[in-house]
């Protein structure tokens, strides 16, 4: 089947795209997803709703072949699309390009390295919209099995970091939904400014969650909805689809440290901007835990000393996204309050000790 450059960017566009306005945009950004994304998106063409889904395929720059894979995989199937963005650009900077191309009503952000059961999206958009939700998530699943992992961030902890994933059976509000199968209202994701790209990727999704609802929106998790989900494959790639060993590396805490810290810096008000020192007290604490397990030294200067220098450096961001969302902004820091949680996130990570054994950290 023939193919189109794009009108936005290096890319193909399947010439058989329908016109009508599709209900649902999945997007898919791939990154060496060659063990995954056949999967992932067959998952997408087997959905109830197939015909009112759009879907968009982004290749961050992939060096395993995944991107000629995905080339080929939209070539065959109508109302999709194929784009190269050029070079790893990034989590936020590459699904805010596939966004900007979409023409769906809901977007749906769908990470490579999960599949969708095929009444996923139905469900999970008609949820989104008898709740009146401007973003929502399904209930998310191990990759090989129904083990539960997650419906999304119930809450803060004590710290300011994101609470249990606590499962439930009914709809209900969550604080964020998980950045592996994210659907929002595609006017609300353009009027919040889509995702941060100055984050790279890491906390992203609380980051744009917080700023929906202070903003007046609503964020719910839908359990009646089902992925599947292996998660972390860049960084614990050991075990396939089965996670087998608690890995992680420098850049990932550094990305999730310096990127917490923005998120509280930016979408809080005064009240809540104490959780930015505490946070820091936080990280203090887990670098000394750093230095007593790990005893290297340049996983705790990147980890945590770059962390923090570099989310005092960029301030005038910062600054200026607090000043943006003051505009919009419907909800204050007592409002949020409901979300707090008295108990201490860290004590899952404790718990993943106990099942996978101590961390290994990789020093990239």
């Amino acid at each position: 089947m023939a193919g189109s450059p794009g009108p936005r960017g290096e890319g193909l566009v399947n010439e058989e795209t329908v016109q009508a306005r599709p209900w649902v945009s999945v997007v898919v950004l791939n990154y060496n997803g060659r063990a995954w994304i056949d999967r992932c998106l067959d998952s997408v063409r087997a959905q109830t709703c197939a015909g009112r889904v759009e879907l968009i395929v982004a290749d961050n720059a992939s060096a395993d072949g995944s991107d000629l894979m995905c080339e080929r995989w939209v070539s065959g199937w109508k109302s999709s699309r194929f784009m190269r963005m050029g070079g790893n650009v990034g989590f936020c900077a590459g699904n805010n390009r596939a966004a900007a191309v979409a023409r769906g009503e809901w977007l749906f952000f769908l990470n490579h390295d999960a599949w969708l059961e095929p009444e996923c999206l139905e469900r999970l958009v008609g949820e989104a919209e008898r709740f009146r939700a401007q973003a929502a998530m399904p209930k998310v699943l191990d990759y090989h099995d129904d083990r539960f992992q997650s419906l999304g961030a119930a809450g803060f902890d004590v710290f300011g970091w994101v609470s249990t994933r606590e499962e439930h059976e009914a709809v209900r509000e969550v604080l964020m939904p998980e950045g592996c199968g994210y659907l929002i209202r595609r006017d609300w994701f353009e009027r919040l400014g889509g995702f941060d790209e100055l984050f790279f990727m890491y906390s992203d999704e609380l980051d744009l969650t917080m700023r929906l609802w202070v903003a007046g929106g609503r964020a719910i998790a839908a359990p009646s909805a089902r992925m599947h989900h292996r998660g972390a494959v860049d960084v614990n790639p050991a075990g396939g689809g089965n996670v087998v060993e608690f890995r992680t590396s420098d850049t990932k805490r550094y990305f999730a440290n310096r990127n917490g810290l923005w998120v509280m810096a930016k979408n809080t008000e005064w009240l809540w901007l104490w959780f930015v020192p505490v946070q820091c007290l936080g990280l203090a604490l887990e670098a000394l835990a750093g230095c007593l397990l790990i005893r290297r030294t340049s996983f705790l200067k990147k980890a945590y000393g770059d962390a923090l220098l570099d989310a005092v450096k960029h301030w005038r961001h910062v600054w200026e996204a607090r000043r943006r969302l003051a505009g919009m902004r419907v909800r204050s820091d007592c409002w949020l309050l409901r979300f707090f949680r008295c108990r201490l996130n860290r004590w899952d990570e404790v718990q993943r000790w106990r099942t996978l054994g101590a961390p290994h950290v990789s020093a990239r």
